[in-house]
C-alpha cells in the first residue's frame, strides 16, 4: 500500500496531527492484535490528546517493556477511528484507558535508517531525549517519511 492507495479512512488531511507513542514491541502487538491503543501506562490523558483521524506511530525501543532487548524501530501505524477514550480492566489492580485504532499493514523500521531524515532527531546528539515522555506529537513531513518506509518496505 502506498500514500495514494489510502482509502478515504486513511488519507492524509489538513484536519489530521500526528503521534509518537512509545510502547515495548509486545505490548504494541497486543494492540495490533485488538485494533486498540494504550499509552503511558494505561493513562488517558495521551489519548485524550488525539482525535479521530489522527494518526499514531508505535516507537519501540524494547521487544518487552522488562528486560527485552534493545529494538529502537518504529513497529506499528494506525489511524484513531473515533473519540472514545475507554476503561478496559486487564486485572483487579490494572484498568488502563485505550483508544480504537485502524492499524494499517507495515513492517518495522529502525529509527537509526531514518535519524538524519526527521527533525525531531536530525542532528540530534541526544535525539531520543523527547521519546522519554511517552507520547509526543510530530509534522507531518516526518509521520510521510515514516509511513512511507513502514509502509512500502510491507510491499515489496
Amino acid at each position: 500500500m502506498q500514500r495514494e492507495e489510502l482509502n478515504e479512512q486513511e488519507e492524509l488531511n489538513e484536519q489530521s496531527r500526528y503521534w509518537i507513542g512509545i510502547v515495548s514491541e509486545s505490548h504494541v502487538k497486543r494492540g495490533v492484535q485488538g485494533g486498540f491503543a494504550q499509552l503511558c501506562h494505561g493513562k488517558s490523558g495521551p489519548l485524550r490528546r488525539m482525535n479521530t483521524k489522527d494518526w499514531l506511530i508505535y516507537y519501540s525501543p524494547r521487544t518487552d517493556m522488562k528486560g527485552g532487548e534493545a529494538l529502537q524501530a518504529f513497529t506499528a501505524i494506525g489511524q484513531v477511528i473515533d473519540e472514545q477514550v475507554y476503561e478496559y480492566r486487564m486485572s483487579e489492580d490494572f484498568v488502563p484507558f485505550r483508544r480504537n485504532i485502524h492499524y494499517v499493514p507495515s513492517q518495522k523500521v529502525k529509527i537509526a535508517d531514518l535519524l538524519n531524515e526527521l527533525s525531531f532527531t536530525r542532528g540530534k546528539r541526544n535525539w531520543g531525549y523527547s521519546f522519554r515522555f511517552g507520547h509526543f506529537e510530530i509534522e507531518q513531513e516526518d509521520f510521510r517519511i515514516i509511513f512511507d518506509a513502514m509502509v512500502k518496505k510491507n510491499t515489496e
